[in-house]
C-alpha cells in the first residue's frame, strides 16, 4: 500500500533537486486538530517520538497525546511500533498497538487525535508538501509524475498509464497545458464509451448523407482539437480497423470524414492513456503493433491512490465541504487503511455517502461507521466463512471476503513483506479473506516466514 520510495544508490537518495542526501525516516502528521496538517517529525537514532513534547515542536497540539505516548523505531526496513503508557493508546493500521507492533516501511499510525503516516524517507514529502488547488490535490508521487508529464510537453506525443480514477485526464490537460498549443482547444474522449460501430465517425467525422440521419456535415474530435490537444483515454479500446485509421491520422496529420472524397488537414497534439500495459494488448493482438510504436512513447505511469496517502485528508475535506461536515480522526484512519481500487473517484463517492449518512450528527464530523464497509475495499464474491487460529487476525465481522481474482504474485509477496509476514493483516490490505490468502499460499509454495526474516533482516519470532 505503501507510496514508492525515492531511487536509491549506496543508501543514498535524491531530492526534488537532484541532489543526493541520505533517507530520512519519520512520521509525516497527516491530521491533528480536526484539520488536515503536513508536519514532518524526523527520527533520532532510528527512533521517532510521537509523544506530546515531539509534536509540539513540529506544530503539532493534540491535547490527547501524552507527553510519553508512543515510538515508532526503524529496523531493517520496517518499523516497531510501541505503546509507552499513553492514556488514549496507540493504533497502528487502525488496530490497538499492545506492546510492539512490527509493520512495514509505510504504516499508519494513531495517537489520540493525531493520524501519521510512518515514511522510510521524509525528504520527497518536504521537497513536495500536498497542494490543493480547486478541486486537484497533488502530493509528492503525483506530483513526480506530473513533472515527468511536463518533461514530455514539447513534444507532439505523450502515452499515460495508470488505474482508473488516477488522474490520467489531469496529466493530459497538464501535457496540453505545458505545451507549444497551449491556447488551442482540450478535446478528451474516453474511447471505452464509445458505442460500438461508431468511433470512426466520432473521431474523424462525417460529411452530410455519409449515413441515415445525417442530415449535416459533422466534425470528430481530430477537427475539434484542431490547433489544440486530442486525449483518448483507454484508446486500446479501440477496433482494430479504427487503430488502423488512427495511424495513418497521426502519421499524415490528415483525416478523412466518413463519405467524403478528400482528407483534411488537421494539427493536433496527442495523448493517449491507458489502465493497463499496452504492450499486453498488442500480445494478445488487441493493438497494432505498429500504432504503438507510435503512441506509447514516452509513456508516464501515475501511481494509484494508494501509493498517494499523503493525498487523502485532503481529499477527504474537498469531499465534505459541500456537506458543511468535517472527518473525525477515525474516518481519516479509516481512508487512509483502505486500498481504493478506484482511486480518488471512488474516495469522493465514497465520503460523500458517508457525509449523508452522517446528516444530523451533533458535532458535525464524519466518522469511520459512517463509511460503507465495502468503500475503498476490492470487489468481492459470496464466500463460507471458515474457522482461523490467527492470533494477529482481527474479529470475523470485520474481516472480508474474497475478491474475483487474486492479484499479481508481486503485489502479494510485497504485502506480505511489508506486513512482516502477517497473513491477516496483508490480506486486509489487498482486500483478501484471510483464508483465501492461506490457501494461494500455500498453492503457491510461498513462506510467510522467510519473507518477514528477510525483511528483518534477523531471525526473530514473528
Amino acid at each position: 500500500m505503501g507510496q514508492a520510495s525515492p531511487e536509491t544508490a549506496e543508501n543514498l537518495t535524491f531530492d526534488a533537486r537532484g541532489i543526493t542526501r541520505a533517507p530520512s525516516p519519520g512520521a509525516l502528521v497527516l491530521f491533528s486538530g480536526g484539520r488536515v496538517t503536513h508536519a514532518a517529525v524526523p527520527a533520532r537514532d532510528g527512533v521517532v517520538d510521537l509523544g506530546r513534547d515531539r509534536l509540539a515542536e513540529a506544530g503539532v497540539v493534540d491535547p490527547r497525546v501524552s507527553r510519553r505516548h508512543a515510538t515508532a523505531q526503524w529496523d531493517a526496513g520496517a518499523w516497531v511500533v510501541r505503546d509507552v503508557g499513553s492514556r488514549n493508546g496507540t493504533a497502528v493500521e487502525g488496530e490497538p498497538c499492545g506492546g510492539a507492533t512490527r509493520a512495514g516501511p509505510f504504516a499508519v499510525v494513531r495517537v489520540g487525535d493525531t493520524v501519521a503516516w510512518l515514511v522510510p524517507d521524509l525528504g520527497p514529502f518536504i521537497d513536495r508538501p500536498v497542494k490543493v488547488e480547486g478541486p486537484v490535490v497533488v502530493g509528492a508521487a503525483l506530483g513526480a509524475a506530473l513533472d515527468r508529464v511536463r518533461a514530455s510537453a514539447d513534444g507532439p506525443v505523450l502515452h499515460v498509464r495508470g488505474p482508473s480514477g488516477a488522474g490520467k485526464e489531469l496529466a493530459a490537460r497538464v501535457f496540453h497545458e505545458g505545451g507549444p498549443r497551449r491556447a488551442g482547444p482540450f478535446v478528451a474522449i474516453n474511447c471505452a464509451a464509445i458505442p460500438e460501430g461508431v468511433a470512426e465517425r466520432v473521431l474523424f467525422g462525417a460529411r452530410k448523407g455519409a449515413y441515415s440521419g445525417a442530415h449535416a456535415d459533422a466534425p470528430g474530435h481530430f477537427q475539434e482539437a484542431d490547433g489544440g490537444t486530442l486525449f483518448l483515454d483507454e484508446v486500446g479500446e479501440l477496433d482494430l480497423a479504427v487503430q488502423a485509421k488512427l495511424l495513418r491520422a497521426l502519421e499524415s496529420r490528415e483525416v478523412t470524414p466518413l463519405g467524403a472524397s478528400r482528407p483534411q488537414r488537421v494539427d493536433v497534439r496527442f495523448c493517449s492513456a491507458t489502465h493497463r500495459d499496452l504492450r499486453e494488448r498488442v500480445s494478445e493482438r488487441r493493438f497494432r503493433e505498429d500504432l504503438y510504436y507510435r503512441v506509447a512513447r514516452p509513456e508516464v505511469v501515475l501511481p494509484a491512490l494508494r501509493e498517494r496517502r499523503d493525498e487523502v485528508p485532503s481529499l477527504v475535506a474537498l469531499a465534505l465541504e459541500p456537506f458543511g461536515l468535517t472527518a473525525h480522526p477515525s474516518l481519516i484512519e479509516a481512508c487512509l487503511a483502505r486500498p481504493w481500487p478506484g482511486n480518488v473517484r471512488e474516495l469522493l463517492v465514497e465520503v460523500a455517502a458517508a457525509a449523508r449518512a452522517a446528516h444530523g450528527a451533533p458535532d458535525k464530523r464524519v466518522r469511520a461507521a459512517d463509511l460503507s464497509p465495502t468503500a475503498g475495499m476490492s470487489f468481492t464474491a459470496p464466500t463460507v466463512a471458515e474457522p482461523s487460529d490467527d492470533s494477529d487476525a482481527s474479529d470475523d465481522a470485520t474481516a472480508q471476503p474474497p475478491r474475483r481474482g487474486m492479484p499479481p504474485k508481486e503485489e502479494i509477496v510485497a504485502s506480505l513483506r511489508r506486513h512482516g509476514g502477517r497473513v491477516a493483516t496483508a490480506a486486509r490490505e489487498l482486500g483478501l479473506h484471510r483464508n483465501q490468502l492461506r490457501r494461494w499460499i500455500a498453492a503457491e509454495g510461498v513462506d510467510p516466514r522467510a519473507l518477514a526474516l528477510a525483511s528483518r533482516g534477523s531471525a526473530s519470532e514473528l
